[in-house]
């Protein structure tokens, strides 16, 4: 293995040069000052957690997680989201607190990836938890304010595709009852949108179920839409757990609507989210200018439990990276400083004034120019004016 020379930096990880750490500080606050009008108090969290506690209640797999020894041995990982750390601090140290709690972050997560996939191994989260609430109202909520939170961070055009997890384990143990494994095989195609794989195992299976069972599970494909798909869905099952599934979704649907954003949202039964994680409503908010999810979210119930406190849960992390990368909206533009430039006799009157300017919350620069030095001339562009005392 060759050194590294002294520019280079590991793969997956990034340099922000200041005009992006303008526009993602600025995504960052417009985010969290929207989800603060709606109750949300902001968290931080240690960069590092114990392997055996956050580590493995995390929705990152294993070989995801990036681990080192601490002094006495123990292994840490580097938080893979924020998640996990939110439900032990909740479990913990807020554990005498009311519910619901409502909290909202900003921070950087880490997930080791093969170096061939060109994806990030730290990266940037802004999002919520919402504690103790396991009704539509609060699934609605969170939906509701992750459109607000798209729209404070710039994205301006954008759908929410939102499904439920009981559905589909509910239609999947109808149909295949017992048969785990085929289940789970379904199911990974559906979490890896492989449609074409999804079909291909449903002929597979012909040997053991009927034709109806067969159209009843491609029929899963065509359920995407608006609220008449909650009546499709309800006519596709008779099985007890999807048919509340679809229930409480429509439930959250007619909240979505009294809020004003059903027009944001649409309903995809295929939408599975990390199957072994979520438990509920799941959902992914798409920008037209991006290919990819710019946030995620859903209802994971079983979470807090492993943390000794058994409370329901919902939440959603907006990709900040994606946003910051991808998204040309209504970001602040970058406040050019002013420029005081003084000689030796006036430095005083000169640091003055910029002291004056900056209690008045503009950005100055100094500069001290010396007798018989020509004074330079400024880039354009670099300061909103020039001051000279001398």
């Amino acid at each position: 293995m060759t050194k590294p020379k002294g520019f280079e930096k590991p793969v997956g990880v990034r340099d922000y040069l200041p005009y992006a750490v303008d526009k993602l500080r600025a995504i960052e606050q417009n985010v969290l000052d929207c989800m603060s009008r709606w109750g949300y108090r902001q968290i931080m969290t240690p960069t590092m957690e114990f392997y055996d506690t956050v580590g493995v209640a995390s929705s990152t797999s294993d070989q995801k997680l990036f681990k080192l020894l601490n002094n006495r041995g123990t292994t840490l990982v580097l938080r893979s989201d924020m998640t996990s750390p939110i439900a032990r601090v909740v479990s913990s140290l807020l554990k005498e607190e009311p519910l619901p709690i409502r909290l909202s972050y900003h921070a950087n997560v880490f997930r080791a990836f093969e170096e061939e996939a060109g994806r990030e191994a730290e990266f940037f989260q802004t999002g919520l938890e919402l504690v103790g609430d396991d009704s539509p109202e609060a699934d609605a909520e969170v939906v509701a304010l992750a459109i607000a939170s798209l729209k404070a961070a710039g994205v301006t055009s954008f759908k929410i595709a939102m499904g439920h997890v009981g559905f589909l384990n509910g239609l999947f143990e109808e149909v295949l009852a017992g048969g785990v494994h085929e289940q789970q095989m379904l199911k990974q195609h559906l979490l890896d949108r492989n449609y074409v794989g999804f079909r291909k195992a449903i002929r597979e299976l012909e040997l053991t179920i009927s034709d109806s069972q067969r159209q009843e599970l491609e029929a899963i494909l065509r359920l995407r839409g608006g609220k008449e798909i909650c009546d499709q869905a309800m006519a596709l099952s008779e099985h007890e757990l999807a048919r509340s599934s679809i229930n409480h979704l429509c439930k959250v649907w007619e909240v979505l609507e009294a809020y004003g954003v059903s027009e944001h949202v649409l309903i995809d039964l295929t939408m599975i989210g990390d199957f072994s994680y979520y438990t509920g409503m799941t959902f992914e908010g798409y920008a037209a200018e991006i290919g990819f999810p710019v946030c995620s979210g859903g209802r994971y119930d079983n979470l807090l439990r492993q943390f000794g406190r058994d409370v329901p849960a919902t939440g959603f992390a907006l990709k900040t990276n994606r946003i910051l990368d991808g998204i040309h909206g209504n970001v602040e533009e970058v406040v050019r400083p002013v420029l005081i430039r003084y000689n030796a006799a006036n430095r005083k009157k000169g640091l003055e004034r910029a002291g004056e300017l900056r209690s008045r919350g503009l950005a100055v620069v100094t500069r001290l120019i010396h007798d018989g030095e020509a004074v330079p001339a400024e880039a354009d562009g670099l300061y909103d004016r020039v001051e000279d005392f001398f």
